[in-house]
């Protein structure tokens, strides 16, 4: 289906449109003098949020800028009539999505539901013609997202992922330096991404009456009602996420591969798993081992100061939401970086940017994906990238899982002679809710 423009006017803002590095050519000169005179306008997008509770509330108000909500989505009913009434547009409200995505005034999809519905719900959205706002992690499964990355290109749709930390200024410029020497050849990456939480057992419940229980469990097997199986705490079950291997893990791991600049084909890893039943099931202390293609070693630790450390032959950085920090940053003062020539990089099998110069360029995670709606052009956190990072995050928990290493074949997206391993890259999906 062809890209369609909403029916609401206003005026679109550029700025954002340098997200990602993707720095379009200077404008014709008599195009500027035309639009100082007549600003540039083009129509209001109808936009359709689904997950209202937590982040995807968060989603839906900074997407409010760009568009009008005139459709919310959410199997409970307090979160839907919450959200309903929050948006002063008065949204339609749907228990099912897909009653959603069937409305012709929604122009852009937002999907703030836990993970084992992010995969489905992209899908499905991207053939019914939406452009797509998910939630990080992308996928449930590495299966899931090779699916998804051929969908997303076959539709041609515009598809972000709430990875965000590529929008904020520490992060790029970490990734920037390292890219450009500043603390040498990278050797090694070290992630912290903290403890996962524990807990149960817990006591099976009656479902809530507002709530759709069947339908929020999805494609995963139908199980007893447990309060703390939903909204937030679904993190901590391994049926519906990874713990912080894809919570934190879909933030940190994605910026430290974005510095390495390469797959990895070596991973170790070694946890504790609860022994409660009826609790979470994630690890409960875990540790990971990565090698790359072009021999820089990543670790993960559930201990130790969240953030990521970026070690070189000639210095060290430290990054994380708070902070920047090493000799090679406070050397900016008097070598900054070059700014008046911007590396030009190939598309690869990363899916990084055309153009890799001021990565602090864009300040707006949100806009970007509003802009690259209008430019159709890729956001910063396109699908191919976060499918590789979602990969690297899942294969940390399946050499978790099996207690042994693995080796893996970046090209092909399975693992190398190993079909044990690789009955991990897909689960069990009940029928009516397969992701296809």
């Amino acid at each position: 289906m062809p890209h369609r423009i909403a029916r609401r006017t206003f005026v679109h803002g550029s700025l954002a449109a340098l997200g990602g590095g993707l720095l379009a050519s200077p404008p014709d000169r008599a195009v500027v003098q035309a639009q100082e005179k007549s600003p540039l306008k083009v129509e209001r997008l109808g936009i359709g949020a689904i997950g209202l509770r937590y982040q995807g509330s968060v989603i839906a108000h900074k997407a409010q800028s760009h568009g009008d909500i005139v459709a919310v989505c959410d199997v409970d009913r307090h979160v839907r009539d919450q959200a309903k009434a929050s948006f002063g547009s008065t949204p339609h409200g749907f228990e099912d999505y897909r009653d959603l995505l069937a409305r012709p005034e929604v122009d852009v999809v937002l999907i703030g539901t836990p993970d084992h519905w992010h995969a489905k719900m992209v899908i499905d959205a991207c053939r019914a013609g939406k452009d797509v706002y998910v939630e990080k992690p992308l996928t449930l499964t590495i299966d899931e997202g090779k699916l998804l990355t051929r969908v997303v290109q076959e539709t041609g749709r515009v598809v972000q992922v709430g990875s965000w930390q590529r929008s904020d200024h520490r992060f790029r410029l970490a990734v920037e330096m390292v890219r450009q020497g500043r603390i040498g050849q990278l050797r090694q990456v070290d992630v912290v991404l903290g403890k996962n939480v524990t807990g149960g057992p817990f006591a099976t419940r009656p479902v809530p009456q507002h709530l759709n229980w069947d339908l929020w469990q999805g494609q995963t097997l139908d199980v007893p009602y447990l309060e703390e199986r939903c909204h937030y705490t679904f993190r901590w079950w391994y049926e519906y996420s990874g713990g912080q291997m894809t919570d934190w893990g879909a933030h940190h791991l994605d910026v430290a591969q974005w510095a390495i600049d390469s797959l990895p084909v070596e991973i170790s890893a070694k946890a504790v798993y609860p022994t409660v039943e009826q609790g979470y099931n994630v690890a409960i202390d875990f540790e990971a081992r990565y090698k790359y293609a072009n021999g820089v070693v990543l670790t993960v630790s559930d201990t130790g100061r969240n953030g990521i450390l970026f070690t070189g032959d000639q210095g060290r950085l430290f990054v994380n939401r708070g902070t920047i920090s090493g000799v090679p940053v406070e050397q900016l003062a008097d070598h900054p970086l070059p700014r008046e020539q911007f590396a030009a990089y190939e598309h690869d099998n990363l899916s990084r940017p055309e153009r890799m110069g001021k990565l602090d360029a864009i300040v707006n995670h949100m806009g970007n994906f509003f802009d690259c709606i209008q430019s159709r052009r890729s956001p910063v956190s396109d699908v191919l990238s976060q499918h590789h990072s979602a990969i690297t995050c899942h294969l940390g928990n399946i050499a978790m899982r099996l207690g042994r290493p693995l080796h893996w074949e970046p090209a092909e997206q399975q693992f190398v002679g190993d079909t044990e391993a690789d009955g991990f890259l897909r689960r069990e999906q009940r029928a009516g809710y397969e992701v296809v």
